[in-house]
């Protein structure tokens, strides 16, 4: 689908709207906010909200904020410096977004997030609800990960893949990545559309142009891909081109456009796909393998070979084939030991080896994605 049909069709019908703002979009060169930058594009979102949409916004600018603040030269290279960082700054993005939406009628609540949250489905239904409630309440979410606390292994890494996972969650329409360049860049060109995100389309953040962007076309590359392959439109955008948000969303030809697929997952299957943690592994066979990718079939115990990993009955699991490439992730309707035990049975065959069958499956289709 060419550019300008998702922008016709897609962007300018859009209803729920995430918008992401990078660090750069919104301080100055000496780390600080830059008041005039988040007030032109808050005076921007303000519009669209009066224009019938609703908008969540995932704000960046917490450490750089705190860098600032404490005069750092350079940004902490420590997580305790980060985190120190983060907490000085935090509270000043916050005081800045709420005074200047203030001006314009406009209520916001901090949201602070990270990742081992959207991990576990109850804590992640439970933020879904507070967000549409936020909505209700006509409050304007503004959410970032919780970098005074978060450590390695439950950061996002970059709060492109946090506004991925919020816009699959809700979910939204479009997502807007304001950045400090004008789109994914090839030969010195800003790309209109990029159809899929493959290994052709991440070899371009290698570019010399791209570079200049920085930190980060790599993963919002990464996050456009979670949002087109749960059937929702991407697109990258430079935050300083002015009226950018409203432009877009009018349907002009700014930025880089992600094709969304052309079937929506729902809203189990985005968490599954993108956002739980897999416990283990599940090798499945060449026969089996064809017949989940190819046929969309459930995964039988007769076409499984090997278990990897301790899990319990309803873990997020990898389906991995005989070559080691992961086809597939699922939630599994047994336990490791039990899937050990009737691992290459047929399905008349699991209540002999168990002593009771409530599944004739190891996963369903209907709890399984496609990797």
């Amino acid at each position: 689908m060419p550019g300008s049909a998702v922008r016709k069709t897609k962007v300018s019908s859009a209803r729920r709207i995430v918008v992401k703002i990078g660090t750069n979009a919104i301080t100055d060169e000496a780390g600080r906010l830059d008041r005039k930058g988040i007030t032109n594009l808050t005076g921007q979102i303000a519009k669209l909200i009066r224009d019938g949409k609703e908008v969540t916004l995932v704000a960046s600018g917490a450490i750089g904020s705190g860098m600032g603040e404490l005069d750092l030269p350079t940004r902490p290279k420590t997580v305790p410096g980060l985190q120190a960082a983060a907490a000085v700054g935090q509270g000043q993005l916050m005081r800045v977004f709420h005074d200047v939406f203030a001006r314009r009628k406009i209520q916001v609540a901090q949201v602070l997030v990270t990742r081992d949250a959207f991990e576990d489905r109850t804590r992640y239904l439970n933020i879904r609800n507070t967000l549409t409630a936020l909505r209700e309440f006509k409050a304007l979410p503004i959410i970032n990960e919780n970098d005074t606390v978060a450590v390695d292994e439950i950061r996002f890494g970059e709060n492109d893949i946090l506004a991925a996972m919020v816009a699959n969650m809700i979910p939204a329409d479009v997502v807007v990545f304001l950045t400090s360049v004008d789109g994914v860049m090839k030969d010195g060109k800003v790309l209109d559309v990029i159809e899929r995100v493959d290994d052709a389309a991440m070899s371009l953040v290698n570019d010399e142009q791209s570079k200049l962007g920085s930190g980060g076309m790599a993963s919002k590359l990464q996050a456009a891909d979670m949002v087109t392959r749960a059937g929702e439109v991407a697109i990258v955008a430079n935050a300083r081109t002015p009226r950018v948000l409203n432009r877009l969303i009018a349907g002009e030809k700014l930025g880089t456009v992600f094709v969304p697929a052309t079937r929506k997952m729902s809203s189990r299957r985005r968490w599954i796909s993108q956002a739980s943690k897999p416990a283990g592994k599940i090798v499945v066979d060449s026969g089996a393998a064809r017949a989940l990718v190819k046929q969309g079939k459930s995964l039988l115990p007769s076409g499984v070979t090997k278990v990897v990993g301790n899990f319990d009955k309803g873990a997020t699991v990898e389906v991995i084939d005989s070559g080691g490439k992961k086809i597939a992730r699922g939630l599994t309707n047994y336990s490791a030991e039990q899937i050990e035990k009737i691992k290459g049975l047929k399905t008349n065959q699991i209540a002999k080896t168990l002593g009771d069958k409530p599944y004739d499956v190891v996963i369903h289709r209907n709890n399984m994605t496609l990797v």
